[in-house]
């Protein structure tokens, strides 16, 4: 898979923010700090109209933060 970060990554390492590889049905995500765990994938649609969602302000998006 190809795996890219977002160009909102921030400095240093870049290594703060979730990758994306694009499939020919799906579209993968997974977590910078450790892209050797598991993987998340979601159908195109799906995919699409949850950044939509966020995009539209609709999500707390510092709420969606982890430790």
């Amino acid at each position: 898979m190809n795996w890219r970060k977002s160009t909102y990554s921030g400095g240093g390492d870049g290594d703060t923010c979730v990758e994306i590889a694009t499939l020919p049905t799906r579209t993968a995500i997974r977590d910078s700090k450790l892209p050797t765990r598991a993987t998340l994938s979601f159908p195109i649609p799906a995919f699409t109209a949850l950044v939509e969602h966020i995009k539209g302000g609709d999500v707390d998006v510092d709420q969606m933060t982890a430790d």
